[in-house]
């Protein structure tokens, strides 16, 4: 989906992503790379319609002629829409030959994160001015065990009701002014076993999946 067609602005972001300098094996350096600016070439050109037209003349004769015109051209993926809550699949495999192996590596995760650097500079639901999306973490699953067998738990925040995140469902209004995580008890479970846990034991799991709730 075309966001932008103003060329100039269609690669601009509400925060500028350059000045991030991502963190290898973090959550920021896989969004990074996720939204980053590419460029199309070769067996990978772009068909360019106005192109076509300008070589073939007028469009009814285009697909009779068969001569369409390919363009280089740059692609970026970003957020158009800041969703209420933001869930975050990391791809926790690798092709290892003709297998897949399993990628165990750590990655690192805030509390508090801002999706900003990689939403457009036009996102929806962002009001005017805004340069910070903030979001708050509240859950995580994680997997143990290989690609063929293992196990999953989570590890869940249970905090009060959050009024500006229901307005936010419910209506599309959003006028939360918090900047910091919201508070509330992290728990592990796993399976019916059910115990209290430390953030600093939350921040330090090995996530599969990441999800965050708004808070700006």
């Amino acid at each position: 989906q075309v966001s932008a067609d103003d060329p100039e602005t269609a690669f601009c972001t509400l925060a500028n992503r350059e000045e991030l300098n991502p963190e290898e094996d973090s959550i920021h350096h896989c969004l990074y790379q996720f939204t980053r600016n590419e460029t199309l070439t070769e067996t990978n050109k772009l068909l360019c319609d106005v192109c076509t037209q300008r070589h073939c003349g007028p469009k009814n004769n285009i697909k009779s002629e068969k001569k369409y015109v390919y363009t280089n051209a740059k692609k970026q993926m970003l957020v158009s829409l800041a969703p209420p809550i933001l869930t975050l699949h990391l791809k926790r495999f690798q092709h290892a030959g003709f297998n897949l192996q399993k990628v165990n590596r750590h990655i690192k995760f805030p509390e508090v994160i801002d999706l900003a650097p990689f939403c457009t500079a036009k996102c929806k639901n962002v009001a005017e001015g805004n340069t910070k999306v903030l979001y708050s973490l509240y859950g995580i699953v994680e997997h143990s065990g290989t690609m063929k067998s293992g196990h999953y738990t989570a590890y869940v925040k249970m905090r009060a009701m959050n009024n500006h995140l229901s307005d936010l469902v419910l209506r599309g209004q959003s006028q939360a002014l918090e900047t910091e995580p919201v508070k509330g008890q992290w728990f592990h479970i796993s399976d019916t076993h059910v115990q209290p846990v430390s953030v600093s034991k939350v921040l330090s799991s090995q996530a599969y999946l990441l999800f965050y709730e708004r808070l700006l």
